[in-house]
C-alpha cells in the first residue's frame, strides 16, 4: 500500500512552489494537497479561532485536484487529517518556501514552519522546505524565484522523504527543515543547527506605515554550525533536526518559589 503524504504550504494554492515538489513527491505514494488560498507568510503556527474556515476542491495548473482553505497552514494539516484522510498521513511536506526559512525568528514565524510543527505535535513526521528567491512575495506582488534552486529543493525533499519513508524519522527529531541557497551546489549539503539570535530593525516605511523586510547580511557572530551561516555565507543546503519539546529548568526557579512563598 502506497503512502500518504500531505503536501501543504504558506504561499498560496497557486504557488509555483508547491506544483515543483507534488510532482516529485508523487512518485513516492499518495499525495493530498490542502493549502490556504491565499498568501499566508508570517503565520506561523496560528489556528483560525472565531473564524469561518472554508473549504474548497481546487485543480491545479497541470490538472490534479486540491483542496484550498481560507484558514492558516495550521489549519490545512488539521482540515486534511480530520475531514480529508480521516487520519494523519503518514509525512506531512511543508513547501517549497518561496525563501528560506533560517534562524530562530523565521523558524517560529514561518507558516511553512509552522505546519511542520503542528504536524510534529501530533505524532506525525514532517519536512520543511525552502528555496532561495530572488525577490520574496508580498502584499503587492507573488515575488520571484529561481528555477533551478526550486527544482534542486524538490528533488532533495523528495531524497529526504524518500529515506524518512523507509525508515522512520531519525530518533530524537520530528521536523527536518531544509534550506536552499542562491546556487547552491547540490554536493555541498550540511547538518546544521538553528541560530539562535532574533530579528534586527526589520520594519521599513512604507505608504505611510511599516513593512517587514528581511535582510540577512546584518547578523553578528553568526556560528559556523548554523542554518544561517551554511545557507548564507557558505552557500550550503542546510539540512536541520528539530525537537519540537521545550526544556524546562525548574531547579532555576527554587529561588522565585521561596519569594511567592514568604
Amino acid at each position: 500500500m502506497r503512502p500518504t503524504i500531505l503536501l501543504v504550504n504558506d504561499d498560496g494554492i497557486n504557488s509555483i512552489g508547491l506544483l515543483v515538489v507534488k510532482k516529485k513527491l508523487e512518485k513516492l505514494g499518495n499525495v493530498v494537497i490542502v493549502a490556504p488560498s491565499d498568501k499566508k507568510s508570517g503565520a506561523g503556527k496560528s489556528i483560525s479561532v472565531h473564524n469561518t474556515v472554508k473549504a474548497m476542491k481546487a485543480q491545479l495548473s497541470d490538472g490534479s485536484e486540491a483542496y484550498t482553505i481560507t484558514g492558516t497552514p495550521a489549519d490545512a494539516y488539521f482540515f486534511a487529517s480530520d475531514k480529508v484522510l480521516k487520519n494523519p498521513p503518514d509525512l506531512l511536506v511543508s513547501g517549497i518556501n518561496l525563501g528560506e526559512n533560517v534562524g530562530i525568528d523565521s523558524v517560529l514565524s514561518s507558516g511553512t514552519m509552522g505546519a511542520a510543527f503542528e504536524a510534529a505535535v501530533h505524532g506525525t513526521p514532517a519536512i520543511s522546505a525552502s528555496s532561495y528567491a530572488t525577490s520574496l512575495p508580498s502584499s503587492r506582488s507573488d515575488g520571484e524565484v529561481s528555477m533551478r534552486e526550486l527544482k534542486l529543493t524538490a528533488s532533495i525533499t523528495a531524497k529526504v522523504a524518500e529515506y524518512v519513508l523507509k525508515n522512520e524519522m531519525p530518533e530524537g527529531v520530528d521536523v527536518i527543515s531544509i534550506n536552499v541557497p542562491k546556487g547552491a551546489d547540490p554536493e555541498k549539503i550540511k547538518i546544521t543547527e538553528i541560530y539562535y539570535k532574533g530579528y534586527k530593525n526589520v520594519y521599513i516605511e512604507r505608504d505611510g506605515g511599516y513593512e517587514m523586510c528581511w535582510d540577512f547580511t546584518v547578523y553578528p557572530d553568526v556560528g559556523p554550525e548554523t542554518d544561517l551561516y551554511a545557507a548564507r555565507k557558505e552557500g550550503y543546503i542546510s539540512i536541520t533536526p528539530i525537537k519540537v519539546k521545550f526544556s524546562h529548568n525548574k531547579a532555576a526557579l527554587k529561588d522565585l518559589l521561596k519569594f511567592l512563598s514568604s
